[in-house]
């Protein structure tokens, strides 16, 4: 990780008297948004905290109550201290400083959708103690950057040595009335735009919003690597207001920071996905010194557990210019079992040392799919097992997620694989909130709705404005299955929509269904990491066109809803005065394959403009290189 160039200023500490009202602001660089940050007396003589926040004077946020609910009794009681009885936390908290700094910094991923991302914010600390026990510190912290702003709550270490125990979250997001979320509510679950009112169940972060004055905000969960996740729900007695939504208690030892709360805000959608790397800068840089092992890459899964058959996918792997094979679901026998030993293949005619081996001859690595049963009980040395092996990388299958035994238990995991030089694909209903900066042998994770459950064209839509939003996703590619609710161009085109450094193609498919298309060549070129991302249209549910560049080289990926839809495709994003060769892949009834994709190539400018008419559920993808 190279750091090219930090500034970081700092302001002297105010000291606020205890009895007045506290009103703090922090601009983004830019000065668009402004976020408030107050302390307040109620009629009761009780201080309560609050913020809000604005985008070029529009509200975004209106006044919002800031809350922990902690019960640390056991441990004061233990520990002689005085016991908390306060029915707000932050009740008695008095302001003692107000802290102010600037930070201006680039740094590059190992695996991204862009070269360099810069790490760009105005700072805000407002630090606090409790009047009648001074041992009980806390601060609010609040980062504001061009894309949004984030803030979260610091305990330092306590002299005292009291255990924290986080029982709830009330963290609110009071919105413009007429705001409507794209609610879903599980990981991969379907989308529903539905206004703030009558949710069936707690919403899924990040958190896509409309606001009716037309911006796009987005509501985002960052470094929750040592706490339990947190989902949104309603006020049950406030109009138009989300509330963070703890999954169970979070027993902690100071000192601690609760995760960042973030809020993206975007003029269109589409910047939503430009910005994505906001919610990585709220984690800490990478914490592996070499990465040269860290390979990104295009997987397939060997659908059949032979030694014939793994070959043959490791022939077709090669032919089409993928880098991995997968071995997934029950090599190891039953892997729901804690007696399964996922060190020893339990199939008859499974020779894997012989087929890594000859992947190996091939120029293709091998990844092996591991249950949550098998990473406890043998996660200690199981990835110093595989490295011997020669195996690249594990997928965690089935693991359990949401609570904070489970969140640190998988971020413990993770660290075990880097230690090993192992990479990682987490699949089941986990989500990234931004570690993937700190581990980048994480490449990739499912939560998501994707070619497992066969969602239509609109579904695939909605998801990188809201979904991708958190990192790289594993939607599992398909292109052959009959059970596809969308063209085959769309199919192709999904590997430029969606980002995934570890990108899963062909994912129900197998060699024999193949008549290696023409179209295919499409796959065997795209790459799965980027040096610069562009959203050229698109708004969730409707449609989405983005272009990606690799080197001097572009791919274009254009996807329509459930219905036809023609889209101006302008070329405006390339250098001016230069000409490209664009490779055009479309849905084409006149096709003479059986996928009825044609190709056709045409010489294109920044100055051209195209018309694509996508069929209903179809898409387009473009290969453009330098002429």
């Amino acid at each position: 990780m190279r750091q090219f160039f930090a500034a970081v200023w700092l302001c002297a500490a105010t000291v606020h008297a205890a009895a007045a009202d506290m009103i703090e602001r922090v601009a983004s660089p830019d000065g668009h948004i402004v976020l408030e940050l107050a302390q307040k007396l109620d009629a009761a003589g009780k201080r309560a905290l609050s913020y809000n926040v604005r985008y070029d004077g529009e509200t975004v946020i209106r006044d919002s109550l800031l809350e922990l609910r902690l019960d640390n009794h056991l441990s004061e009681n233990a520990m002689a201290l005085p016991v908390d009885h306060h029915a707000r936390w932050f009740e008695n908290l008095r302001v003692t400083g107000v802290h102010r700094a600037r930070h201006d910094s680039t740094w590059t991923p190992v695996t991204g959708e862009r070269t360099h991302i810069r790490d760009h914010y105005e700072a805000l600390t407002v630090d606090l103690v409790k009047d009648d026990n001074p041992t009980y510190k806390l601060s609010v912290e609040v980062r504001a950057y061009d894309a949004g702003v984030a803030l979260r709550f610091a305990f330092p270490e306590n002299e005292k040595g009291t255990y924290y125990r986080i029982i709830g979250e009330d963290t609110e997001f009071a919105l413009p009335a007429g705001t409507r979320a794209w609610f879903h509510g599980w990981a991969q679950g379907p989308y529903q735009l539905m206004p703030l009112s009558n949710w069936p169940d707690q919403a899924e972060r990040p958190l896509t919003l409309q606001l009716p004055n037309g911006l796009s905000v987005a509501l985002l969960e960052g470094q929750m690597v040592d706490y339990a996740r947190t989902k949104f729900k309603l006020s049950p007695d406030k109009p138009d207001t989300i509330v963070t939504a703890m999954h169970d208690p979070a027993d902690l030892v100071s000192p601690f920071a609760t995760p960042w709360r973030g809020i993206m805000i975007a003029r269109r959608p589409g910047q939503l996905i430009e910005n994505n790397d906001f919610i990585l800068n709220l984690n800490a840089p990478s914490r592996i010194a070499d990465t040269s092992w860290i390979k990104p890459g295009k997987i397939m899964r060997v659908m059949s557990l032979t030694t014939k058959d793994a070959k043959a996918n490791i022939d077709f792997a090669a032919r089409h210019k993928l880098q991995y094979v997968l071995f997934d679901f029950k090599w190891y026998g039953n892997a729901f079992s804690f007696d399964a030993d996922a060190t020893k293949v339990a199939i008859p005619d499974f020779d894997l040392p012989g087929i890594i081996a000859y992947a190996k001859s091939k120029g293709i690595g091998v990844w092996l799919y591991v249950n949550q049963q098998g990473l406890m009980a043998q996660g200690d040395t199981l990835f110093q097992t595989y490295r011997d092996w020669g195996v690249a990388g594990v997928k965690f299958g089935f693991v359990q997620v949401g609570s904070h035994r489970w969140t640190t238990w998988l971020e413990k995991t993770i660290q075990q694989a880097a230690a090993a030089n192992i990479m990682v694909n987490i699949h089941d209903d986990w989500r990234p909130t931004g570690e993937q900066r700190t581990w980048p042998n994480l490449l990739t994770a499912e939560g998501i709705r994707g070619n497992e459950e066969m969602p239509d064209a609109t579904h695939n839509t909605v998801l990188p404005f809201v979904r991708y939003l958190a990192g790289a996703a594993d939607y599992t590619i398909c292109y052959y299955d009959p059970r596809i609710r969308t063209t085959h161009a769309h199919q192709l085109a999904l590997a430029v929509v969606y980002y995934s450094p570890l990108q899963t193609l062909y994912w129900y498919d197998t060699p024999d269904r193949s008549h290696d298309e023409p179209e295919l060549a499409f796959w065997d070129r795209i790459p799965t990491t980027w040096d610069e991302t562009r959203v050229l249209d698109g708004a969730p549910g409707r449609d989405v066109t983005i272009a990606r560049r690799k080197g001097d080289e572009w791919f274009v990926g254009s996807i329509t809803n459930n219905d036809a839809r023609r889209i101006p495709l302008r070329f405006d994003f390339l250098p001016k005065g230069k000409r490209y060769e664009a490779t055009i892949y479309a849905d084409d009834p006149a096709a003479p394959t059986r996928t009825k994709v044609g190709i056709h190539t045409r010489t294109v400018d920044a100055a051209t403009v195209l018309q694509l008419d996508l069929p209903a559920s179809g898409g387009q993808a473009l290969w453009l290189r330098p002429l």
